[in-house]
């Protein structure tokens, strides 16, 4: 596998990709089939802003949480 492609997979794994789904990146890199492994990166970057998504209602829940406490706190 030429350089490129191993540091695709890398690329992968630096932003919290799954091994299964490096794996499955790496499937589709030995059968040259670039067309999919481009949707199945897009695949895998909807699942991240999936997570991001939910990471920020859990952090806007925080936030509220905060501000109530600070209400009590000026009491």
């Amino acid at each position: 596998m030429n350089e490129t492609l191993n540091r695709l997979l890398v690329g992968m794994a630096d932003t919290g990709c799954t091994k299964e789904e490096i794996k499955g990146a790496e499937r589709l890199l030995e059968t040259d089939n670039f067309e999919e492994l481009t949707k199945y990166l897009r695949r895998c970057r909807a699942g991240l802003l999936d997570e991001m998504h939910e990471s920020q209602k859990r952090v806007d829940r925080m936030d509220y949480l905060i501000r109530q406490a600070e209400k009590i706190t000026r009491k």
